[in-house]
């Protein structure tokens, strides 16, 4: 809402606010599905479109791309959805 145009987009499994370029590879790279939480049902979880084997995780203060295979990463990768 504070930055018209740019949405959050992985890079390199990493993330970055970057302006849309208009390409297809920068609409596949900001594409998400929202899915229940991985830890938690009733909160949310989010998979990567291009890379569904990998869901948007917070891990030493940054945002990550990480495939999930244990309960801290499903914990990591559950997120409360507010307004």
């Amino acid at each position: 809402m504070n930055f018209p145009g740019y949405f959050l987009r992985h890079a390199g499994y990493d993330f970055q606010l970057a302006y849309n370029d208009g390409t297809t590879q920068f609409a596949a790279d900001a594409t998400f599905r929202k899915v229940a939480g991985l830890a938690d049902a009733s909160w949310s979880s989010f998979q990567s479109y291009n890379h569904p084997d990998r869901y948007m995780r917070h891990y030493g203060y940054q945002l990550r791309l990480d495939p999930i295979t244990t309960a801290t990463g499903r914990g990591d990768a559950t997120f409360h959805v507010t307004n």
